[in-house]
């Protein structure tokens, strides 16, 4: 736990660089679709969709993350390798009924957000199905503490995403070609093999890792991935329903500026994750983590204060320096601020089994996007409530984390 600081701080520099490169991919093909309306859009909301088809299976990969991370860190080999053992069977199942569903769902969910074509809907199905192949890397990644190479791996993801996505788009300018980019972009994984060696190896009989303990934190886990995703990006799939293209194409380009404010310091919540989940919970890491969270909220309040100055920049780096998206900014920022904080405030819940907390962030998320999806019919609409209904949630789950968080004067050594 000593290393929970520069972990974080290295863990977001690198981050911060791979972010750059996936934002010159974006630049570089918001500006090979000019002359074609709605295409910009069209990736933005389709990557969303693929997360929204992927979420069981996002949702396992945290349940296996925080064990891993458990079981690491608390030097419990048998049960570590039981769940590995018991992993490779787990998210196999779950990748095998989790594509059988994206099979069926993908085309009624494709005509509900109004996906217009079919070609789009079936490329995203391609990478929601290599979505759930290569998660299995990223939660050993993650619950082995391995940082540095989960950053190198995301660093060779999106090199390989903009050579791929530019070349192609460059050929045909369609949205199906930059989106295969984020399937394409997997084969990043396959640099583990050089650590092989160093995987977790059996040194004794395992154990199953399989408890009541574990299905429910399942299930809260579930109620988390929900509420992490309606409240960070299920927005689009609203605009995607009710926008014109010239509309949808500002929508996404604000938004895609405005969600930078929590995802530039999103490798602090992953950091923060792995070591709560190790309940290692003596007094001074307590301390370091809360400084984790300290930085995380300074840097919401900085990234949004960039954009602010920025605004111009960046949208007319990504070609789309209309008055109508610039005016989008202000609120979508404010909007991010809220949701940065109230995903923070999940993971730390998650990973500290406050089961009530975590089922309430859910339930916020799901109101959340039920809310914005009844009356987001508009642009202007949408965006004059989702700050207001950001703040309000935010509001109610501080109130209860901070409860908790009295309640237990920053120490829990059992699950609540």
């Amino acid at each position: 736990m000593k290393n929970v600081w520069r972990s974080g701080i290295i863990f977001t520099a690198v981050n911060f660089l791979t972010l750059l490169i996936g934002f010159g991919f974006q630049v570089i093909i918001r500006r090979q679709f000019q002359g074609h309306t709605g295409e910009f859009g069209f990736v933005q909301t389709a990557i969303v969709f693929i997360g929204f088809l992927g979420v069981p299976m996002s949702i396992a990969t945290q349940a296996v993350t925080h064990y891993i991370a458990r079981f690491h860190f608390s030097g419990d080999d048998a049960r570590l390798h039981g769940l590995l053992a018991g992993c490779r069977k787990f998210l196999f199942h779950i990748t095998i009924a989790g594509s059988i569903v994206a099979i069926v769902l993908v085309k009624p969910l494709g005509d509900f957000f109004h996906i217009p074509r079919v070609s789009l809907t079936m490329v995203s199905l391609i990478c929601v199905l290599a979505g759930f192949w290569s998660s299995f890397f990223t939660a050993l990644c993650q619950g082995l503490g391995w940082f540095k190479r989960l950053a190198l791996i995301g660093l060779l993801a999106v090199v390989i995403r903009i050579a791929f996505g530019v070349s192609a788009t460059r050929l045909s300018p369609v949205a199906e070609w930059a989106v295969l980019a984020s399937a394409v972009m997997l084969l990043s994984n396959l640099v583990l093999l050089f650590w092989k060696k160093e995987f977790p190896r059996k040194t004794g009989a395992a154990v199953s890792p399989w408890s009541k303990e574990m299905v429910q934190f399942l299930v809260v886990s579930t109620a988390c991935g929900i509420g992490s995703n309606c409240f960070g990006q299920y927005d689009l799939l609203v605009a995607q329903r009710y926008f014109p293209g010239a509309e949808l194409d500002n929508y996404a380009a604000a938004g895609l500026l405005a969600r930078q404010i929590p995802t530039l310091v999103g490798p602090l919540l992953t950091v923060l994750f792995t070591h709560r989940s190790s309940r290692r919970h003596h007094h001074n890491d307590l301390q370091e983590l809360m400084k984790l969270l300290g930085l995380y909220a300074f840097g919401l309040v900085f990234n949004a204060t960039g954009l602010f100055v920025l605004k111009t920049v960046g949208l007319r780096l990504l070609g789309q320096n209309t008055p109508e998206a610039a005016g989008m900014i202000a609120p979508f920022a404010i909007s991010m601020v809220f949701i940065g904080l109230l995903q923070a405030i999940g993971t730390w819940a998650l990973a500290s089994h406050w089961i009530k907390i975590s089922l309430l962030y859910g339930i916020l998320g799901g109101c959340y996007w039920a809310f914005i999806l009844v009356v987001g019919k508009t642009s202007t609409a949408l965006l004059q409530v989702m700050p207001f209904a950001a703040a309000i949630a935010f509001a109610i789950l501080f109130i209860f984390w901070f409860t908790a968080m009295r309640r237990h004067k920053l120490v829990v050594e059992e699950p609540v």
